[in-house]
């Protein structure tokens, strides 16, 4: 008998309504098992209400969601999925490697295989270093650290992390990747939810971007990308002073030494530049993830309120 295909998450023709609010509108999703995968989308756009139907925390109205083959709830009661939230506070009067120990034995009582040990799981999350701090005294990258550590201390085979980076610096943003990337390696299935673009467009396989409750673009990041008409043609600004004329171009911008041309025909730009001798240190790039997710995504309407629970 050929074996059927489980993925980490199936979702069909889900709906979710709050009041007169329609957060999640007939959305279909499947993610495949081991990958990275970005959900992307503008406040209010549901990505908050779809997680939380992913684990287990709502039903939807229509519509179904399973989890690695069954219920939500079942998958995260078996301790395969793990969650960190975008916010929550951390027990107090107790230190890092108390708090995960406890967790981590918890897992212990359901683990169906070889589990981390306290030491290797601190590690991962790259907190091995404040394992003797208390919890509640932590900065707010360093808090991270440990939610994440929390959130994986079961060995999950499915990760979601909402908005895992939020309010972080450079540094914590950094060495939480780092950390994320370690359990990923090992086969887990990560989804995250981010308003950092640079960050779906190089740590994520997939990218999932979701506006007014429906999937509007799913695919790589040059797949998303790609969705987007025109290129930008740049070049260096002292060989074109006058970019005015110049066939395709539909906007123009100088930026320090360069000046960039947004095209509709980046090929009769670039001959355009190249008979007019204009040609020094010539680029052609194509739309960025930001100016994809833009064009893709429409904005609420001003004034327009949205629920927390709908984000």
């Amino acid at each position: 008998m050929e074996a059927v295909e489980v993925h980490a998450v199936e979702a069909h023709g889900v709906t979710k309504s709050f009041g007169a609010v329609r957060a999640v509108d007939g959305l279909g999703l499947r993610l495949d098992r081991g990958r990275t995968v970005a959900l992307l989308g503008p406040n209010g756009a549901g990505k908050s209400t779809l997680i939380s139907m992913i684990l287990g925390l709502r039903t939807p109205d229509t519509g179904t969601v399973r989890v690695l083959g069954g219920s939500p709830e079942r998958a995260v009661r078996a301790g395969r999925v793990g969650a960190m939230p975008q916010t929550g506070r951390l027990i107090g009067g107790v230190t890092v490697r108390e708090l995960v120990g406890f967790v981590q034995r918890a897992h212990a009582s359901v683990a169906r295989g070889p589990m981390p040990s306290t030491a290797e799981l601190m590690d991962i999350a790259r907190i091995s270093d404040l394992a003797g701090r208390r919890a509640d005294g932590l900065s707010g990258g360093q808090a991270q650290r440990v939610r994440f550590a929390l959130a994986v201390a079961g060995a999950p085979d499915l990760i979601v992390l909402d908005e895992p980076t939020a309010a972080l610096d450079i540094e914590s943003r950094h060495e939480l990747w780092v950390a994320i990337r370690a359990c990923a390696e090992r086969g887990a299935t990560v989804l995250f939810s981010t308003h950092y673009l640079e960050e779906a467009d190089a740590e994520a396989d997939r990218i999932v971007v979701v506006d007014r409750g429906r999937v509007v673009a799913d695919g790589t990041s040059d797949e998303i990308k790609r969705r987007v008409p025109g290129r930008t043609v740049s070049v260096d600004a002292s060989v074109l002073p006058d970019p005015s004329g110049l066939p395709g171009v539909l906007s123009s911008e100088v930026d320090g030494r360069r000046v960039r041309l947004h095209t509709t025909d980046a090929d009769a730009t670039v001959l355009a530049l190249a008979a007019a001798g204009a040609v020094r240190d010539l680029e052609v790039t194509g739309a960025s993830l930001e100016q994809a997710f833009l064009t893709l995504t429409h904005s609420a309407p001003a004034g327009t309120e949205t629920p927390e629970a709908v984000r």
